[in-house]
């Protein structure tokens, strides 16, 4: 007796994603005709059936949200999955983590155990490591609600949920400018992120309104503590070394503030520096950092109740871009 053949033994035959696959059986009017024929013909030939135990799960309702992370040693995210919890909760839904550790692959491996384990719809936020979204696209493919967060894609049609990097960035470097600051150095994330151009690209305006020439010699990729401790002893040799720094994040920050006072420069009476996010470490530093509140636990929060909202829905609903505000908290890094 020949073992059944699967639907991703017909993908790999045919050259085509599994979702693909599903479709064109179920005759979906998205599948071209050409490829519904190629499917069905090559399905019927090897003596497919569908498997009814698995169709039955498919098509049953989980209460679980699975959610994917790209780390959970920023306080943000921890932040994130509070408010998640929280909203999950109080409709009456369990939630299951994966942390994808900026990592591309085991992002989507992280995917493929939430879809195996039949959540009813996905909150995810990219690894820094992700510049191609072809996992995603077959999971939205093959009807799972997803709403992304913080870090986001321009190429994927979902709902999203972000803070308001541009304007807390503008606000962030507007602050170091009119305490006197005149050559403000920006540590960035990979500039594919969504977050890493609005942060750059709120700096850049606020150099620009205030009449600051912009310099590429002060712009860095570096969005990481020990990369911070590294690389600036180096930008302080440089022979307009600057007068402040602003940083993608709080733990890069943290680098930053370790580099400044073993090169024995005084913070902020020699150098300012600003972070972005607020979190435990900004709190703890020495001197506590001035940062960007940047409302992790709201972000969460309505990212789970619009994914809600959507899961429940009868009808479509259009897809939303939800911006939450950021907020300048001023404390002993700046002058």
């Amino acid at each position: 007796m020949r073992p059944q053949i699967t639907i991703k033994d017909i993908a790999k035959a045919l050259g085509i994603s599994p979702s693909t696959v599903s479709r064109a059986l179920q005759d979906h009017p998205d599948i071209s005709k050409k490829t519904r024929e190629k499917v069905q013909a090559y399905a019927k030939v090897n003596h497919y059936k569908p498997n009814a135990i698995a169709l039955s799960l498919k098509k049953q309702r989980t209460n679980i949200i699975g959610v994917i992370v790209p780390d959970m040693v920023h306080n943000f995210f921890a932040s994130v999955l509070a408010g998640i919890e929280d909203a999950a909760s109080r409709k009456g839904y369990n939630v299951i983590l994966c942390q994808s550790s900026e990592q591309y692959d085991k992002e989507v491996d992280c995917l493929d155990t939430l879809m195996a384990s039949h959540v009813s719809g996905l909150l995810a936020s990219i690894s820094k490591s992700t510049t191609k979204f072809d996992h995603f696209k077959e999971a939205i493919e093959d009807d799972l609600p997803i709403v992304f967060f913080d870090r986001v894609s321009s190429e994927l049609e979902t709902d999203q949920v972000v803070a308001d990097d541009y304007s807390g960035a503008y606000a962030a470097v507007s602050h170091l400018i009119e305490t006197g600051c005149k050559r403000i150095a920006f540590y960035g994330a990979p500039e594919h992120l969504k977050l890493s151009q609005e942060r750059k690209r709120g700096y850049i305006e606020a150099l620009k309104n205030h009449g600051i020439e912009i310099d590429d010699e002060l712009i860095f990729e570096c969005d990481n503590r020990d990369a911070a401790i590294e690389l600036t002893p180096k930008v302080l040799q440089l022979k307009n070394c600057p007068d402040a720094f602003f940083s993608v994040n709080d733990y890069t920050a943290s680098g930053i503030i370790y580099a400044v006072k073993h090169a024995g420069l005084r913070i902020p009476e020699d150098i300012s520096i600003c972070g972005f996010g607020d979190g435990t470490v900004a709190r703890i530093s020495d001197p506590e950092l001035t940062t960007v509140e940047q409302n992790g636990y709201e972000i969460g929060a309505t990212a789970c109740r619009r994914l809600i909202e959507r899961m429940e829905s009868k009808e479509d609903i259009p897809f939303t871009h939800t911006v939450i505000e950021t907020r300048l908290i001023k404390r002993n890094t700046t002058k």
